[in-house]
């Protein structure tokens, strides 16, 4: 980066070179911030001893914001294969936070949801951070919201892209 661009964003407007730096260098400062922020939101104690990862958290998510749904569907929204889905669903099962039941309507199928034991403490993990985002995206416009989340899946596409 040339020494102009260090100063800040320039007098020659938003999208030049200068604003795009000075935005990175804000979100680098920001985002280990961020990330250092979500470590520390507390396990509550009846969950501690799971040893739960990102990858659950993303599925818990959706389980508890969305309802039960099959592996598929799962599988469809953590954008992994169906078989990568069936082994945590069955770790987490097997640990009593996850159940399977039989699909009312098609009996093939298995349904997926968090136990009712399990419910409240993970539903209480969770919604400090999605309250979170809530007021963050609240005051923005439904194509401000869409620009925001795809610009944070083009740069884990981009880190993960630069990291192979």
């Amino acid at each position: 980066m040339a020494a102009a661009r260090r100063e800040g964003p320039s007098a020659d407007g938003p999208g030049t070179d200068a604003d795009v730096d000075a935005n990175v260098r804000a979100l680098l400062l920001l985002m280990p911030r961020l990330v250092g922020r979500a470590k520390r939101m507390p396990v509550p104690e009846e969950l501690r001893s799971f040893a739960l990862a990102p990858r659950h958290l993303s599925m818990l998510a959706y389980l508890v914001f969305d309802g039960p749904m099959t592996v598929n569907e799962l599988a469809g929204r953590l954008e992994v294969a169906p078989t990568t889905v069936s082994l945590m669903v069955g770790e987490l099962s097997r640990k009593g936070i996850l159940e399977r039941r039989e699909d009312e309507a098609d009996r093939r199928r298995r349904i997926v949801s968090v136990t009712e034991r399990r419910s409240a403490a993970v539903s209480a993990w969770l919604s400090r951070g999605a309250l979170a985002w809530r007021r963050a995206l609240a005051p923005l416009t439904p194509a401000e919201r869409r620009l925001v989340v795809t610009t944070l899946r083009t740069y884990e596409r981009t880190v993960e892209e630069l990291g192979e």
